[in-house]
């Protein structure tokens, strides 16, 4: 995969990311974890020593750009079944150009393109801005979706615990739950904009896949049950749900929110979301994050009226169809 592209002295070189060790990737690593910590009061650490043990392996798909001889940043990606998905893309602030990011784009989604496996790839990278002007990479393909990265202050006044509208019972979040919400997920996202971005919503058995790696995986940060809530209506059918994790020690972020279409505007979400923010606050969490698609208007104005506000925009990729 390496490719000199031109002579000048910072014109980037793509090297196979199995070329590469650790070592190497050292720098890049150092720099963006702490760009998570100071923009999004999240550790990176453990999301980082996984690509050092697997870079180490040879075992990580992707590309890296090499300028003046030194790594100035990498993209890396996985495979599950016949879906791509890019896991994360940063390049060093001092070298960062749309450009140069579009270029990792390229490369990696015309590699999976073009190796027939795959039929979808995905990506939603926080540390790439949202631009709306980018020329996106194989753009007949891809659907691009603005989200919003928001975070509250529990150092603030609490608000008052809204009152649900109809007759519900919250109770921590369960294993036993997990089957009835991975239909909830189901149910709630059908024909919603993120089940085109993420296609574990179209179905029951996405949605299982989806719950599993919550709470199995730190991708988004350790799962965090004692914050974690569901709801439950008069018949004991699961109608919402709030699941938390730990991204910091003293940072929580709502992985998952959602409430059945039925019982919309009841109050019941944004009760189920006072009481995680409660929970992280009693367990020393200094903020809470989340985030939404931007076109979701309703959920924004939502997470506003609570007190969140938008701290970065970031955009979500999709391409199908090749």
């Amino acid at each position: 995969m390496a490719a000199q592209l031109q002579a000048a002295p910072d014109s980037p070189e793509l090297v196979d990311l199995r070329q590469l060790t650790a070592h190497e990737l050292e720098p890049v690593l150092r720099e963006e974890i702490a760009s998570w910590h100071e923009g999004l009061e999240w550790d990176f650490q453990k999301s980082a020593d996984l690509v050092r043990r697997f870079v180490d392996g040879r075992a990580l798909s992707g590309v890296a750009l090499r300028i003046r001889g030194s790594v100035a940043g990498y993209l890396y990606y996985v495979l599950e079944d016949r879906k791509g998905l890019i896991g994360d893309l940063y390049i060093l602030r001092e070298y960062r150009t749309v450009a140069r990011e579009d270029l990792l784009l390229a490369t990696a989604v015309g590699a999976m393109i073009s190796s027939r496996v795959v039929s979808r790839i995905e990506a939603q990278i926080l540390m790439l801005d949202y631009a709306p002007a980018r020329q996106v990479p194989h753009g007949a393909f891809a659907g691009v979706f603005k989200r919003n990265f928001m975070c509250v202050d529990l150092l603030q006044p609490a608000f008052p615990e809204p009152v649900a509208a109809r007759p519900v019972r919250f109770e921590v979040f369960s294993d036993h739950d997990q089957e009835a919400a991975a239909q909830l997920i189901a149910d709630a996202y059908r024909g919603h904009i993120d089940s085109r971005i993420n296609d574990q919503y179209r179905g029951l058995s996405g949605a299982r896949a989806f719950l599993f790696n919550i709470v199995q995986y730190p991708g988004c940060g350790s799962f965090f049950r004692p914050a974690s809530f569901a709801a439950f209506d008069a018949t004991g059918r699961l109608c919402g749900i709030s699941l938390a994790s730990l991204v910091a020690p003293e940072s929580g972020h709502l992985t998952q929110i959602c409430v059945l279409p039925e019982y919309r505007g009841a109050g019941i979400g944004r009760a189920l979301i006072a009481r995680s923010l409660a929970r992280l606050g009693e367990m020393g969490c200094r903020s809470a994050s989340l985030t939404v698609t931007a076109a979701n208007q309703g959920a924004v104005a939502l997470y506003q009226r609570i007190g969140f506000r938008v701290v970065r925009r970031f955009p979500a990729f999709a391409w199908e169809g090749f």
